[in-house]
């Protein structure tokens, strides 16, 4: 074991801590509307916290520093897309969501296109999220091996399991109050972090910026040079970074629940607006700390085990922080682990008992009890698989995750572009343009050097062209066969 027992004991208060928490809302499950969108009760805060907790994950804590310690801060540059892209969504795409009572993103499309293309668009956000939630899992491993030298297999069961106990019985209510309370330890553990690292460092503040600058500019985070292959410049951070964000909040179930299960359109837009001034001061706090971590390993060597930047934060947090501090920070971690978990798993069970049901002939059972038993048997499917896929190594974990999201939001983006933007798409165009999409993306992923930071904007023109093609080339169809706002009707009920 790595870790002493003092810190050791304020880990497992926090998981025990925080699952006892989350159970406490089960007895609030009546019908889905109150297991997916928290029955629409939630404060716009609240739900800010939680879409920011939800989008930092345990890669984004130990692998951002890690980028800033090994090249500079140009990653921010990206973050500045996200804001970008959340004016976009309050104008074009968070109104589309308040036009009847969605409980998913893909409602939208199946109320312009019909069941199958709702399903198909789904079927790529389960795949997807499934896959990048497996990297965030392994990272939950890397962390755990570094503190305690546990086996990365039953580290990341552990975490699963606690956590698919109290989304199982909690539903969107434990999510998001977990998240709210998560998001504050996490953000506090890294500020008290960051203070430990600037009074360590000789001459503090200045200290750091005298070791950056000799490093060749690790503070430096402008590149307005344009580069298809260069990840972080200006260009591709703020139009790859919109794109990308404009797909993760704007077409991803994830993030789109919690925006659906705002009191009304205005509370939506407020917590989204609001997410992304958090986000950018999150991500500026990360940098810092891995550029701090590099001007301390100056002074104060420490190991970097298996020579891997993702685990230069943890190894510092086990090894130089003081005892107590170290537990707090450490249960900082896991509680985004948690947070990230228990969203992930929800609104896979969500697509999975709306989506899907339809489109295999089923109808979703009128009995509320019944609703709720069903969706908690998704949300333990999910549960099972999610940890098996954490279980795999895949690689630096940050890129990994943001890859692999990168390679099919285009498709899903490109999808809902044709529903507000081209009033003759079809059915027909808009499944040929999802398909054109994911092969088109997974061949320049494959079989080019483009960065990835430019992999949504490319998908989503792809998907657009096509789909459009193949809607005025095509014959006419019905279009909006079932109205997804009536279904949402008779499934609240």
């Amino acid at each position: 074991m790595r870790i002493g027992i003092t810190d050791l004991v304020i880990i497992v208060v926090y998981l025990v801590g925080v699952t006892l928490f989350g159970l406490r809302y089960g007895r609030k499950q009546h019908s889905i509307r109150d297991y997916f969108l928290g029955g629409r009760s939630a404060p716009w805060w609240a739900l800010a916290c939680s879409i920011v907790a939800t989008e930092t994950s345990t890669l984004t804590i130990i692998s951002t520093p890690g980028i800033a310690y090994a090249t500079n801060m140009a990653f921010l540059q990206l973050v500045i897309g996200y804001l970008v892209a959340r004016v976009i969504l309050c104008i074009i795409l968070i109104p589309q969501y308040f036009r009847g009572e969605f409980f998913t993103a893909y409602q939208l499309l199946e109320k312009r296109f019909g069941p199958r293309t709702k399903s198909a668009a789904a079927s790529i956000f389960v795949v997807t999220r499934a896959l990048a939630e497996g990297v965030r899992f392994a990272a939950i491993g890397k962390v755990v091996s570094v503190a305690m030298g546990l086996n990365d297999r039953m580290s990341v069961a552990v975490i699963t399991l606690l956590t698919l106990i109290y989304t199982f019985e909690g539903g969107m209510h434990a999510v998001i109050w977990t998240d709210v309370m998560q998001f504050f330890l996490y953000i506090g553990g890294s500020v008290a972090a960051f203070f430990l690292l600037l009074h360590r460092i000789p001459l503090g503040w200045a200290g750091v910026t005298h070791a950056a600058a000799a490093a060749g500019g690790k503070l430096r985070i402008f590149d307005f040079h344009f580069s298809l292959t260069q990840s972080y410049t200006f260009w591709s951070g703020v139009i790859g970074g919109t794109f990308l964000t404009m797909a993760s909040h704007g077409t991803d179930q994830t993030i789109v629940q919690r925006l659906l299960a705002a009191r009304n359109e205005r509370d939506s837009k407020k917590a989204l607006l609001t997410s992304g001034v958090i986000i950018f001061f999150q991500f500026a706090l990360f940098l810092v700390i891995g550029v701090m971590l590099y001007a301390y390993r100056l002074h104060v060597p420490f190991a970097v085990p298996q020579n891997d930047p993702d685990r230069l934060f943890p190894e510092f947090i086990v090894t130089q922080m003081p005892v107590a501090l170290a537990g707090i920070v450490l249960a900082a971690i896991f509680a985004v682990a948690m947070s990230n978990a228990s969203g992930s798993l929800n609104s896979l069970a969500s697509s999975s008992m709306i989506d899907f049901s339809r489109a295999r002939g089923g109808v979703i059972d009128a009995d509320p009890k019944k609703q709720v038993r069903r969706s908690r048997q998704w949300t333990i499917f999910w549960g099972v698989l999610l940890g098996s896929f954490g279980m795999i190594h895949w690689g630096p974990v940050l890129v990994a995750g943001l890859t692999i999201a990168s390679i099919t939001y285009g498709s899903l983006l490109g999808t809902f572009l044709l529903v507000i933007w081209n009033p003759r798409s079809t059915a027909r165009g808009a499944i040929a343009g999802m398909v054109a999409g994911l092969i088109g993306m997974t061949a320049i992923h494959f079989l080019t050097p483009l960065a990835w930071t430019w992999y949504v904007l490319a998908g989503t023109i792809i998907t657009f062209v096509t789909g459009s093609i193949v809607s005025m080339s095509g014959p006419c169809e019905t279009r909006g066969r079932e109205s997804s706002a009536e279904f949402g009707a008779e499934a609240s009920t």
